[in-house]
Order: C-alpha cells, then structure tokens, then sequence
C-alpha cells in the first residue's frame, strides 16, 4: 500500500499491479478499489495505479464529510498526480468513478493524457437513464433462470414501489455464475455516507462539464457492455458523442465488470487504445 495526502490533510491510499507506464484507475461506488483486481490483466501492459477514494478502504475518513462530494474528489486526483510527478497522466474510471474523472478532465484537461471510461456513469453530463431504456435491455435476458424474480424486483423500481437494487445484480453481469456472485458481494460499497454525500447538490455541472468535454484534445476510449443495465450502451453511446476523439465499444456478451465476463476481450480493447 501507498499512501499521499490530500489537500485538506486527508491521507489517501493506493494499490500498484504491474509494471510500465502508469494508469491511475479511479474505482466506482464510491469505494475502495479492490473489487478491479488487475483488470482482468491490464496490469501486464500498464502499472495499474488504483486509488482507494476517501473513506474508503485503507484511505482515511475526512474531517469534513462534505468533501464526499463529487466535485471536492477532484482535487484528490490532482493531488496524486502531483505525488506521482507526472506532467501529463492517462486515467481509467468505471462506472460512478467516470463522473469523478470527466469533472477532472473538465477542470484540468492538459493534465489528462488518454483518458478510459470504462461502463461509465454519466450523470456529471446530465445524461439519465429512463425505466424504459431499462426495460428494454433487461428483456434480452428473458430466457435466463433468474429472470423472472430480477426482473419483478426491476419493475418495482421502476413503479417506484421498490428499492432493492441487489436483485436486480444480475442484470449487471455478463453470466450470473459463482464468481459473478462472489464479484458482486465484495464490490459493494461500505461507506455509506460517501455514497450518499457523492451526488449531493452541487456535485455536478452538466451544462459547464459537457462545454469542457467539447474541446477536449486528448483522446478517449468509452467501453459499455452489452447487457450493462447500470450503463447501457445507449447511454454510453450519448457520452461518447460528446467528445471530439472519441472511440466507442460496446462488448459483446459483457454486463458492468466486462473484465470479469471476457478479461482477453476487455483488455485486448483497453490495451489497444492506450498503446496509440
């Protein structure tokens, strides 16, 4: 473990995987990057540099809970390219993470190298996800055994007469088998808090965010996959138009962790845009 520290005094960690030029990997949740592992094997191209968000994991609890929110995180990821000395750094984020890294690439843009958004989030660009959108997807896996009572729980959130998003946690897997499961188990959030504080008002500015994004220079890979319900491709497809040097895969077979369902597939498309 490594550990820098904030701006604010907070002491913040951070696992390495491998070797070569470094990839500083935002995690999703917010939580502790543990649930990515090495990616599927990224690490055997890039030193995979995986931070640990504040109050997560081995990162310290801050003073000020307000800094949970998704603005304030910014200023913990430039702190850690500093500690890193790095000019320029390429960065990967999935899932809630990619609005952490979007609101840094907006703010800091000649600080970003390649920039990977992996089954990204989107609601620092103010794309939402309609219950119908949902729907849709979830249907085209009509014939799976768990169907019937993932999709029930599915309709009741969209009814708004249900919550149990746990559920519905096949939905977001390429294949619901045992590892899939046990993936899901150990990757869900443990701070509560800071999963509530990360889209408090203010987090986000879709209208100044997008305006950045627009004239981003450097280039960015957008990876969904194809049964995500978190992140459908449709959603992810409306991401990537707005950035000017944009590369879109969808990944066929794959659900929110397309490094668990394929990790060859996954990291053959990751590996391939950070090596142009």
């Amino acid at each position: 473990m490594h550990t820098f520290t904030a701006p604010d005094g907070t002491e913040l960690a951070y696992r390495t995987h491998g070797d070569g030029a470094p990839l500083v990997c935002i995690p999703g949740g917010p939580s502790d990057s543990v649930y990515l592992g090495d990616l599927g094997g990224l690490s055997a191209h890039r030193r995979l540099i995986l931070l640990d968000l504040r109050g997560t994991g081995r990162s310290a609890m801050p003073e000020d809970a307000s800094s949970y929110r998704c603005d304030r995180l910014v200023e913990d990821v430039e702190a850690l390219r500093e500690h890193l000395g790095l000019p320029r750094m390429d960065l990967l984020a999935h899932s809630g993470g990619a609005n952490l890294a979007a609101r840094y690439a907006a703010q800091y843009p000649r600080n970003v190298g390649k920039l990977a958004l992996i089954t990204p989030g989107a609601r620092a660009v103010g794309i939402a996800i309609s219950g119908e959108t949902r729907r849709e997807l979830a249907l085209r896996r009509k014939d799976e055994p768990w169907f019937p009572a993932a999709f029930a729980a599915l309709e009741a959130i969209n009814e708004g007469t249900g919550s149990d998003w746990d559920a519905v946690a096949p939905f977001f897997c390429g294949r619901w088998d045992a590892a899939a499961r046990e993936h899901h188990a150990a990757s869900r959030p443990d701070n509560t808090q800071a999963v509530a504080l990360f889209a408090a008002e203010g987090a986000f500015d879709p209208q100044a965010t997008r305006a950045a994004l627009a004239a981003h220079e450097a280039p960015v890979l957008l990876l969904a996959g194809e049964f995500d319900l978190n992140s459908p491709p449709k959603t992810v497809t409306g991401f990537a138009e707005l950035f000017p040097d944009a590369t879109l895969v969808v990944q066929p077979g794959a659900g929110h962790y397309p490094w668990l369902d394929d990790a060859d597939r996954f990291v053959a498309s990751a590996a391939a845009f950070l090596a142009r």
